[in-house]
């Protein structure tokens, strides 16, 4: 006759854990949060958020959050399913954030950074406005204190909710970056899982350092349309920041426990110049991926302006700008 207890056992909430998608493996929550949110079976890396990645990263008490009040607003009046206004208050209910970026100053291991920070929870960490104008200005703040820029990057990629206006943040939060390379203040560029899109197709691509996460996914497009782009099957994890780093488009992969130690050291490689310093001739500024971009963008801007007829030497008549060759 079987025993019989005089209470029965509950089931766990369903909240309270946590299946790992890389080895079916059932974790607890409170685990994962004192495991810095990793896997204690197979060691993968969950996401975090933007507090998380504070506390991982971020000597205490240094954080001191910039530009808090911006929050994006419906300019296009755009409705898929659900009005876009009511997608960003659903966002900002579910993670306490106006949008998915939060940047401010801080210090790593004594060392003062400007930091942008990613939450893939509001809305795909999509890219939009205020996205844009937040990291342009955590660089632009990068180079007004010469301190280095650190971006810490999870998004599906431009909002498509904001249409031109999000595609337009691509070259707003590359454009600060060509100064910086200019001015030789480091920017550390990392890339966690996801990092896709427009993002990756920007500023994440442009760091004098790129990082990845381990298994991180990184790429431009999904496998089904970058496969059915180039006409033939991609190679298996073609999109993981192992074969990125195989491929020369990363230059580590750093796991999660040892990522803030990797930047300390990072920081003490890189320093920032002078301000004497800091302005390069334009012989001198080859260096660097920018510095290559920008010195390309040269040549073949002469090239098209000779091209379509347009002396770019010979002022306008009213010496506004360059005037047609007849």
């Amino acid at each position: 006759m079987p025993i019989k207890f005089p209470f029965s056992r509950r089931a766990a909430p369903s909240d309270a854990w946590t299946k790992c998608p890389s080895c079916d493996a059932q974790v607890f929550n409170k685990q994962l949060e004192r495991s810095q949110r990793l896997c204690p079976s197979c060691g993968h890396h969950f996401r975090m958020s933007i507090g998380e990645r504070i506390d991982l990263l971020i000597d205490p008490g240094t954080f001191e959050e910039r530009d808090a009040g911006l929050e994006s607003v419906d300019r296009l009046g755009f409705h898929d399913d659900r009005p876009y206004a009511d997608r960003l208050e659903a966002s900002q209910l579910k993670t306490g954030l106006r949008d998915a970026v939060v940047w401010g100053v801080g210090d790593i291991e004594g060392r003062r950074v400007a930091i942008g920070i990613f939450d893939f929870r509001f809305m795909g960490g999509s890219m939009g406005s205020v996205v844009g104008e937040k990291l342009a200005r955590c660089f632009e703040t990068a180079l007004v204190e010469r301190i280095p820029a650190i971006v810490v990057s999870a998004s599906g990629g431009a909002r498509m909710q904001e249409g031109t206006l999000s595609l337009m943040q691509l070259a707003k939060t590359t454009a600060p970056l060509v100064r910086l390379d200019v001015a030789g203040v480091p920017f550390i560029s990392v890339l966690t899982d996801p990092t896709t899109g427009g993002v990756l197709a920007s500023f994440a691509s442009l760091g004098d350092v790129v990082l990845a996460e381990p298994k991180a996914l990184i790429g431009f497009a999904g496998a089904r349309v970058a496969s059915g782009t180039v006409g033939e099957e991609m190679p298996e994890g073609f999109q993981s920041a192992e074969f990125l780093l195989a491929h020369g488009f990363v230059d580590a992969v750093v796991p999660r426990q040892e990522l803030r130690g990797t930047l300390a050291r990072l920081l003490r490689l890189l320093p920032v110049p002078a301000v004497d310093d800091g302005a390069a001739d334009d012989d001198d500024r080859s260096w660097g991926p920018l510095g290559a971009l920008s010195g390309f963008a040269e040549r073949l801007g002469g090239a098209v302006s000779e091209t379509i007829g347009i002396d770019v030497e010979a002022p306008s008549a009213n010496g506004s700008g360059p005037e047609e060759r007849t």
